[in-house]
């Protein structure tokens, strides 16, 4: 009783709603049930919302008419539904009948919820919400509710009973304005007040987007239409969210590490207290080593900072939408096997209604396009969190990069921190997009056993113990192929650190004529990791056969104890069909869970290496205290300094007090301690004790130059700010004028990676005008003087440095080996091993017979007095010659154009589709057989799994006979045939794709290394080493192991796509008719994807390297960076360079999306229209037929998206072969080895040279860097070659080597013109000493004799006359002691010492000496000298020379000025002739 008096109809009743061919809703269901319904959605979701929003202020938007119009329909629904409950009330009183309580409290609930509505509508808002899903939601729900009891009220009005005007009439209006309120609610807002979209130049339009236009990714479609008429630009790129920039993203994740970091210290403070021993005399850390002793006693309380929980508190938050979308997608997908079982019921049931069909059909429809939206949407979710990832792990690395200790530093070298950047970085974001796998896979197992059980009983238990054994082999398989995959990445690391030193010393490679060697040592590395490529190939068919055959034995094992348990267990279309379904659900998950496992490990692998990283010591920040001490600028008391804890101190007991002013110069041997004195004043070492004080702002000139590839403007600004008149002084003073001249762009040219484009002396010269430029209070110049020829530094001290000089107002600290500069300093530090043994001004020191008065008196060749008087004509008439280039200058300066500046080529991004002949290249790389057999293999496969199938549908049409189907064994054999061939054919073709793949790559990098070494000098200037590495890294590597995986995954998916195909039209041929129409919506969407894609992938690439080479830069010149103090611009660069990157980045997420958004919506049609079809057809067809059509097409969906993944996929990563290719189309030197050669054996047996009318240009566009010299040589002569920087000293040896062809003229070396020789030929039989000392890492023996080609007394005998003997005998390991990368274990002086015994060692006729002498003590220069005077007497030696004293006792001089000959004659007469050369000698002080 009580239920009728609350509802209306006395109970619901099924045969009314279900079983009629006309359904309908009870009364009492409508109006209770489909009222509430959306009423509790709203209720539940506001408060959450509420919450969201006051967390999400986007600022405040204005009234607008949209915001008006949607605020009164939320009235007006409420004024309806208010008025519903009065007239309840109303008729209580008044009418006949009193109505039931639904009537009440139906109408109140709504209008309650109406009410919440429009505040919610006014709340968003003031929010700053442009357009709200929530909302829509609400308004989509309660129009559908409405729809059903619409249709009722219509069909209740069609069978008159009696009609209830005022409660219709209220229906009616209330049913619109829900349609208007929907409409609006698909409408988006303006944007807030002060929002940043208002101030971008051209910002994201997701935000503005409405939430239609969100969930299906609508708002990227204008990108794509530019996309799909040009090729995508720079400029056609959105500027990123707010929240995805570096300078929200990052701090966020420091700011949580270092609070980790704090925790631990914290809690490690209460740990231990390290006891600090009296300081023992032997002060050698012993309370250091105490504390640590202590920390290995507790090794279970000391804690490491997490990295990981770091990164869950930053990104966690986000992260987690993601993990809902995710479950509610997991049930949605059971839902397509769920509907198929019903819909083979409903045409196995001939009695049942036909509306129940479509009603099937439609139900469908909507699940899989709502698993479609939500699936997309937590993609979404998952790849925007990974590239927050990846913007702040590289972010903080950067950041951390620049304050880490150089004890630290030590530890890795520059490519492995560059890869923490690169390669782990990358690592975490891969792995975000599948980590939700590991609890979604296990969920998806549980439900779709679940169902199983449901259709087939116990013998599911089959198919599953066959899948829970294919785990452990894929396990198993996965496990060898990592540790495969690690081997390869050793090899591979090893291979690239070669060609990165090779790439780097390629000009002593070609001057040595050592390219031969090198190559064999990289196919060495190549073919070792090639061998593991070829186990991993194995491996990896292996776990393709299990991957495709894996669904087919669970299927097969599961029929067959279902058909075997007991004859009366029928397979029918409905057992057979659902179950594949579910299997086919099955094996994603159980796949998926292997490798997300690997990749976690490999990323725990990753975080290790970072949080070792980040959590390595920075530098003291108190090493330095910055504060004024009276009357002295820098004073160090009682220092002791190492360069890290645990080793020995290099500097101690160190006391110095300098005056404010005061110019002190440093002097000592090589290795004596001088650099590190400065790294001590700037903080860089570790301070074991005592006090440093440094009064005001450090420059800072370090012995390396340190030169960033930008302009060489930009070098010298350094980040100041423009003052012309002060730079144009400061380019003067340090004598960068005439240089200008020469470069191509005046000061607007690009400078190289490392200044490749440079001189020495021009180097060095930029460095320091940088540190003049920017005008601080204390100057440290290491060595700024060695790499500058003796007038120019004369010019550069009288200028800049010395007491007239530019400086002369600050503290200046000038370490030197030139001996000239030290009479005007005003105090001399000499240091010996570490410590300053005597200290004064020059007079003193010389009054003292100390070590140093003995070492001035051997060196200095003429006393110093005489010449004061003259020093200034020089610079006068240097200075005269300026103002004359000073006028040339302007008009120079307009006619050059800043392209000749450019220098590097960036990596270009190609545009345009990939072209055929790139595939048509690596087909025949694989070779044209071996892709056939691949392919006929495949197609094998593919035919006998779809017969398989169909064979299958046959089984399950076969008539039942008492109970049982009579030939199932039969049915079951033929169908395990078949499954066995089609495990023998996908081992086939996996095999021979993997293999073909091998040896193409082995082709390829062959001819690539081969092109390459074969390229002339000029090339590697224009191309950055990053490039070149790139190519041999990231490109190798494609083709290495990505090109064959995904061509096979693009056939694979091809053929299903195919395959389902044929086998829907084979059942429902009606669909025929939609195919071609949805193929061709297909083939444009993907058209019109691949055409931008390509282009987003392209512009994400090139935007890539600049990151990593920036960090590169930064890494080599921490020091200086530090020195003047400009981290945070740095820091500013880089994160503007990620940006940069992540702006191409996101919008290729998001056409990903896009894309996958629209092919599943035309897979959907596809599966709705087969079922639609098959509805239709029910009549005619058999159950089997119907559920292989659609379980294949639920695969199709799937298989679409997969397919088009993959065909933009061969495109993007095929371009690597093209790139590849590129260069054996470049220019190439001249041949090797000339076949023909004629050259008598000993060649050359006297060494004459004879110079004709020679001439050189650098480029075509440029003017000759020297033109028609004429100079006869005779054997045995020594000649010294002298003239300022840039007057083509070194451009004349480049000519002889031929690393730059003559562009006239010819050489003859005994009578033997050069041209016509091969270039190994040719280099092999002259010696030179390169400018630079550059060493491979590898054994000394290996840097001496890359050949093997003399014997250990032979190398010995060379190191004892190099003075090298003593100190490789020494060493632990003695010849095959391991030098580092670019020799950084050895200084500079030894690194020189090293080249001339490789000069020795060859004891060529020939000898080429090229500013050898430049790093080098006056002692050890010595040496060298004495060394070539002994050894090399009757050879024929040419020297490039900087100190005149090393060639006064030459036969002849030549000297050049812009490239001509100016003299050439002895030195004595030269001299009497008072030229430029007595000028220079006078300089030196030789005259």
């Amino acid at each position: 009783g009580v239920r009728n008096m609350f509802l209306l109809t006395d109970g619901s009743d099924w045969n009314r709603t279900w079983y009629t061919a006309n359904p309908d809703l009870t009364q009492c269901f409508q109006n209770t049930v489909l009222v509430w319904l959306p009423c509790l959605y709203l209720w539940m979701c506001a408060p959450l919302y509420l919450l969201y929003l006051r967390g999400h202020d986007r600022g405040y938007i204005c009234m607008s008419h949209l915001n008006k119009a949607k605020t009164a329909v939320g009235l007006l629904l409420w004024i309806i539904c208010w008025a519903d409950v009065f007239y309840s009330f109303w008729e209580r009183s008044h009418g006949s009948r009193v109505p039931a309580p639904v009537y009440l409290v139906s109408p109140t609930l709504l209008g309650l919820t109406m009410l919440l509505a429009t505040m919610l509508i006014q709340y968003e808002r003031m929010k700053g919400v442009q357009s709200s899903g929530v909302m829509l939601i609400y308004w989509l729900l309660a129009l559908l509710c409405a729809t059903v009891t619409f249709r009722s009220k219509i069909l209740q009005a069609q069978d008159q009973v009696t009609v209830y005007v005022w409660r219709y009439t209220t229906f009616y209006i209330y049913y619109a304005l829900l349609l208007v309120a929907l409409f609006l609610s698909c409408l988006t807002d303006q944007p807030p007040l002060f929002s940043q979209a208002v101030k971008d130049s051209n910002p994201c339009p997701e935000l503005g987007a409405s939430f239609l236009s969100r969930i299906t990714f609508w708002w990227i479609t204008n990108m794509m239409m530019t996309g799909y008429k040009h090729p995508l630009e720079e400029k056609d790129l959105w500027s990123l969210n707010p929240e995805d920039r570096s300078h929200r993203v990052v701090p966020q994740l420091v700011c949580r590490w270092n609070a980790e970091c704090q925790k631990v210290k914290r809690s490690g403070k209460t740990l231990y207290s390290p006891k600090q021993v009296p300081h023992s005399e032997d002060k050698d850390g012993r309370a250091v080593e105490e504390s640590e002793i202590l920390i290995v006693k507790n090794p279970q309380k000391t804690k490491e900072p997490s990295l990981l929980w770091a990164l869950c508190l930053t990104f966690g938050p986000y992260f987690l939408i993601s993990c809902l979308y995710k479950i509610i997608q997991d049930i949605l997908m059971f839902v397509g096997p769920e509907i198929l079982r019903l819909l083979i019921r409903f045409v196995n049931n001939s009695s049942a209604p036909s509306w129940q069909g479509y009603f099937y059909t439609a139900l469908l429809f909507i699940c899989t396009c709502v698993q479609s939206l939500i699936l997309q949407k937590y993609f979404h979710v998952c790849f925007v969190s990974g590239m927050r990832l990846r913007t702040a792990i590289i972010g903080a690395v950067y950041r951390k990069a620049l304050v880490i200790s150089s004890a630290a530093r030590r530890t890795s070298t520059v490519g492995e921190i560059v890869n923490l950047m690169s390669v782990d970085a990358q690592r975490f974001m891969d792995l975000i997009t599948y980590i939700n796998m590991i609890w979604s896979a296990p969920l998806q197992v549980v439900l779709a056993l679940y169902f199983l059980w449901q259709n087939l009983g116990p013998s599911v238990l089959a198919g599953v113990a066959v899948m829970v054994l294919m785990v452990p082999v894929n396990a198993v398989i996965a496990m060898k192929t990592k540790t495969y995959q690690v081997a390869q990445m050793k090899s591979k690391d090893n291979r690239i650190k070669l060609m990165n030193e090779m790439l780097n010393g390629i000009k002593v490679l070609k001057l040595y004529a050592w390219e031969l060697a090198f190559k064999d040592k990289v196919s060495e590395i190549r073919e070792s990791e090639l061998r593991v490529l070829k186990k991993a190939a194995y491996l990896g068919a292996m776990s393709t056969f299990t991957w495709v055959c894996a669904p087919f034995l669970v299927a097969l094992s599961t029929f067959t104890v279902y058909v075997l348990i007991d004859e009366h267990n029928v397979l029918d279309a409905q057992k057979a069909f659902v179950s594949l379904a579910l299997f086919n659900i099955l094996r994603f998950p159980l796949n998926m869970l292997p490798m997300v496992i690997s990749s976690m490990v490999q990323a725990s692998v990753s975080l290790k290496r970072l949080r070792v990283f980040l959590s390595h010591e920075e530098l003291q920040e108190d090493s330095v205290e910055h504060k004024a001490v009276a009357g002295c600028d820098i004073s160090i008391v009682d220092g002791v300094f190492s360069w890290s804890r645990t080793e020995s101190p290099i500097l101690k007991k160190l006391t110095v007090h300098i005056p404010e002013g005061s110019l002190v110069a440093v002097v000592g041997h090589v290795g004596s301690g001088k650099s590190s004195l400065l790294s001590a004043l700037l903080g860089e070492m570790d301070k074991l004790e005592g006090t440093v004080t440094v009064k005001g702002w450090v420059a800072y000139v370090p012995q390396q130059a340190w030169i960033q590839n930008s302009t060489l403007k930009e070098n010298i600004m350094f980040g100041q700010e423009r003052r012309d008149s002060w730079y144009q002084c400061v380019v003067d003073a340090c004598a960068l004028r005439p240089d200008l001249e020469i470069l191509p762009a005046g000061d607007e040219t690009e400078i190289g990676e490392k200044g490749v484009n440079l001189s020495g002396g021009q180097k060095q010269r930029v460095s320091l005008a940088r540190a003049v430029y920017c005008d601080r209070a204390v100057y440290l110049l290491d060595d700024p003087l060695s790499a500058v020829d003796a007038h120019v530094g004369k010019h550069i001290f009288d200028q800049v440095i010395g007491p007239q000089g530019l400086l002369k107002d600050k503290t200046r600290v000038l370490v030197t080996h030139g001996l000239s500069y030290l009479p005007q300093a005003d105090l001399i530090l000499v240091m010996v091993e570490g410590q300053i043994t005597e200290m004064g001004s020059y007079q003193q020191l010389m009054a003292t017979e100390g070590a140093f008065s003995e070492f001035q008196r051997t060196y200095s060749a003429v006393d110093h007095t005489d010449n004061n008087g003259e020093t200034h004509t020089y610079t006068e008439l240097y200075t005269a010659t300026v103002s004359v280039y000073h006028g040339c200058l302007l008009e120079i300066k307009k006619a050059k154009n800043p392209e000749v500046g450019k220098l590097t080529e960036a990596d270009k991004a190609s545009t345009g589709q990939v072209k055929l002949s790139v595939f048509w290249a690596y087909l025949k790389a694989i070779g044209v057989l071996l892709s056939f057999i691949s392919l006929l293999l495949f197609l094998a496969h593919h035919l006998v799994s779809l017969f398989s199938n169909y064979w299958l549908s046959l089984w399950t049409d076969d008539p039942v006979v008492n109970g049982t189907q009579p030939n199932r064994l039969m049915r079951l054999g033929v169908y395990g045939g078949l499954g066995l061939t089609q495990g023998v054919a996908v081992f086939g073709y996996s095999l021979s794709m993997s293999i073909g793949g091998i040896l193409a790559s082995r082709y390829l990098h062959e001819s690539m290394l081969y092109d390459v070494l074969r390229s002339p000098m000029s090339f590697f200037e224009r191309t950055p080493s990053g490039n070149l590495v790139n190519r041999f890294a990231k490109e190798m590597d494609t083709i290495d192991s990505v090109i064959p995986s995904i061509i096979k995954m693009f056939m694979g998916s091809m053929f299903n796509v195919m395959g389902a195909c044929v086998i829907i039209l084979i059942a429902t041929p009606l669909v025929a008719i939609i195919i071609p129409f949805l193929g061709l919506i297909y083939f444009f969407v993907q058209r019109f994807y691949v055409a931008s894609s390509r282009q987003l992938k392209r512009l994400e690439s090139v935007s890539r390297s600049p990151i990593y080479t920036h960090f590169n830069e930064t890494l080599l010149g921490t020091s200086v960076i530090r020195a003047f103090g400009e981290q945070e611009r740095f820091i500013r660069e880089s994160d503007q360079r990620v940006d940069h990157n992540q702006k191409a980045y996101y919008p290729s997420i998001v056409a990903n999306r896009w894309l996958a958004v629209r092919l599943e919506f035309v897979g959907n049609f596809i599966v709705s229209f087969a079922a639609l079809f098959a509805v239709i057809a029910r009549e005619s067809l058999s159950p089997g037929i119907m559920g292989l059509a659609i379980s294949y097409a639920l695969q199709l969906t799937a298989s679409l998206t997969w397919l088009v993944r993959m065909s933009s996929d061969v495109e993007t990563n095929i371009v690597a072969v093209e790139r590849v290719k590129e260069y054996s189309d470049t220019e190439k030197e001249a041949e090797w080895k000339q076949e023909s050669s004629s050259l008598p054996p000993g060649w050359p047996t006297k060494g004459c040279i004879d110079i004709r009318g020679f001439s050189l240009r650098y480029r075509h566009d440029l003017d000759p860097a020297i033109h028609n010299i004429n100079i006869n040589i005779n054997g045995g002569e020594k000649v010294g070659i002298v003239g300022r920087t840039g007057a083509g000293k070194s451009s004349l040896t480049l000519g002889l080597f031929r690393i730059i062809e003559a562009a006239e003229g010819h050489i003859f070396i005994d009578g033997v013109d050069i041209a016509q020789l091969g270039l190994h030929d040719l280099r092999s039989r002259i010696t030179i000493i390169p400018q630079d000392p550059v060493l491979f890492s590898g054994s000394l023996r290996m840097n001496l004799d890359p050949f093997d080609s003399y014997s250990d007394e032979e190398i010995w005998r060379a190191l004892e006359y190099s003075h090298l003997k003593s100190f490789v005998s020494s060493l632990p390991n003695k010849l095959s002691h391991e030098c580092s990368e670019g020799g950084e274990n050895l200084s500079v002086g030894q690194r020189q010492l090293l080249c001339l015994a490789r000069a020795l060692l060859r004891k060529t006729q020939i000898l080429v000496l090229d500013e050898a002498t430049a790093a080098v003590d006056m002692e050890t220069d010595n040496l060298i000298q004495s060394t070539i005077r002994s050894q090399f007497e009757d050879c024929t030696v040419l020297t490039i020379a900087h100190r005149l004293n090393t060639i006064m006792d030459y036969t002849r001089v030549l000297v050049l000025d812009k490239g001509e000959t100016a003299e050439f004659d002895s030195p004595s007469s030269l001299i009497a002739q008072r030229g430029a050369f007595y000028k220079m000698a006078r300089d030196a002080g030789l005259v």
